[in-house]
């Protein structure tokens, strides 16, 4: 088979003759594509796992858009690819249970704190935070930093990339999608837009890096003379803002 082949040329091939061997072509021609997307993910292996886990999770995800991918529709199969390599690994680490109870504890500790600030200021301010749940700075900051490592599994099934981008699960829906589930799920998006425009400059630059620039959390350090730790803390700040002001709407939960 010619290793020169182009995507559509190789995808033709496969349609009309599914042969084991170009099934092989087409999966290690785009095994790179695990790495990038798992590479851009701020989910940390669970004890027991390692990075090594995370791309065998990808793999899933791949195995399944391979599968699934329609070339007729007019997506390129990266575009279509991405959302289910980045949500298989998100599935299987749900399955893992990867934060403990105790950190469960805390994040349910920060996120009442920071509704009740917003609630009661109408903003939020660390200091006000860190007084309302009765933590020091430093224990204050590691929860932000767990807060980035978790809440990352609801944001990512619900941010857009750009304006009139569908939903992770949508970017190439099955043909017998249910209406009113794309509907509501693009609703979603808007409002996590909405709520994102509330938030501070620094924290949406955060988010904007990450999310539509594709950039990891120690690129976008990088590029603003920070830590990668700092960014992590400014992300879960970020996050555990969003998640008040869309809790502040009645049947939300991220």
């Amino acid at each position: 088979m010619d290793s020169d082949m182009s995507d559509v040329e190789l995808w033709r091939s496969y349609r009309e003759t599914p042969t084991a061997q170009l099934r092989e072509q087409i999966v290690k021609r785009y095994l790179p594509l695990i790495k990038y997307v798992v590479g851009r993910m701020t989910v940390s292996p669970p004890s027991g796992l390692d990075y090594e886990d995370l791309l065998s999770f990808g793999v899933f995800g791949l195995l399944d858009a391979i599968d699934r991918f329609d070339l007729s529709r007019g997506f390129s199969f990266q575009t279509f690819a991405v959302p289910r390599i980045r949500g298989a690994v998100l599935d299987e680490l749900r399955k893992c249970d990867w934060i403990t109870r105790t950190g469960r504890e805390k994040l349910q500790k920060l996120n009442r704190a920071s509704e009740k600030v917003l609630r009661e200021k109408g903003h939020l301010r660390d200091e006000w935070v860190m007084q309302e749940m009765g933590v020091e700075e430093k224990t204050y900051w590691e929860i932000l930093e767990l807060s980035s490592r978790s809440y990352i599994v609801s944001l990512d099934e619900l941010v857009t990339l750009e304006d009139g981008d569908v939903t992770r699960e949508g970017i190439l829906a099955d043909a017998n999608e249910d209406p009113l589930a794309s509907v509501e799920a693009q609703d979603e998006a808007a409002r996590i837009k909405g709520a994102i425009k509330k938030l501070p400059e620094r924290e949406m630059q955060v988010l904007s890096f990450y999310y539509y620039e594709g950039l990891s959390l120690k690129e976008i350090g990088q590029v603003l003379g920070v830590t990668e730790s700092r960014v992590s803390q400014i992300h879960g700040r970020a996050i555990t803002t969003l998640r008040a002001h869309l809790a502040a709407e009645e049947g939300y939960n991220l």
